[in-house]
């Protein structure tokens, strides 16, 4: 499989505020400090990204399979008017879930600006439009109150708890209606 530097280069959305692109290989140094943020490690996970070039690694073969196997994946969210890189949010396949699940995640001096969730929506939206997704799902923490919100306005409800292969956390699991 050949690993393009930026996929699917044609598949740049916006909304009202953002850019929402494919992360890319040049994505690395966002994604190595995002990654090691304390609420993305408290209620995300510790991805043992602790260098740059683990985070181009993480990139080059968690990401980038993704988009050249569905098309879709995880997404670089931009601010229009700085060109800022502030956070992520795609759909990912993931290991004890049978139905997609879309993520994201902020750098915290962006939260609570509505960003997430115009992401959120957008992606949601090219997930079920563009690829013909039926349902998407979405897992987060029983005391992340405020991805819990987010995911309610995005439309999923509560389903049950899981527990994902591997891991120890029951999750609270959600689904579209």
């Amino acid at each position: 499989m050949s690993l393009r530097n930026r996929p699917n280069e044609n598949n740049v959305y916006e909304t009202e505020r953002l850019i929402i692109q494919p992360i890319s290989v040049d994505d690395k140094e966002f994604i190595f400090e995002l990654y090691n943020r304390p609420k993305f490690i408290k209620y995300i996970g510790d991805r043992h990204v602790k260098t740059v070039s683990d985070a181009e690694n993480y990139i080059k073969n968690r990401f980038l399979p993704q988009f050249e196997k569905l098309g879709f994946g995880n997404y670089l969210v931009v601010t229009k008017d700085k060109g800022e890189k502030i956070g992520g949010v795609g759909i990912f396949e993931r290991e004890g879930l049978e139905v997609v699940d879309i993520g994201f995640s902020l750098l915290e001096e962006f939260e609570g600006k509505g960003y997430a969730y115009e992401a959120a929506e957008k992606v949601k939206s090219i997930g079920m439009d563009e690829f013909g997704l039926k349902k998407i799902s979405a897992i987060t923490s029983k005391d992340n109150f405020s991805s819990q919100k987010l995911i309610e306005k995005l439309g999923l409800e509560f389903k049950n708890y899981v527990t994902l292969p591997n891991e120890d956390e029951e999750l609270m699991y959600y689904e579209t209606k």
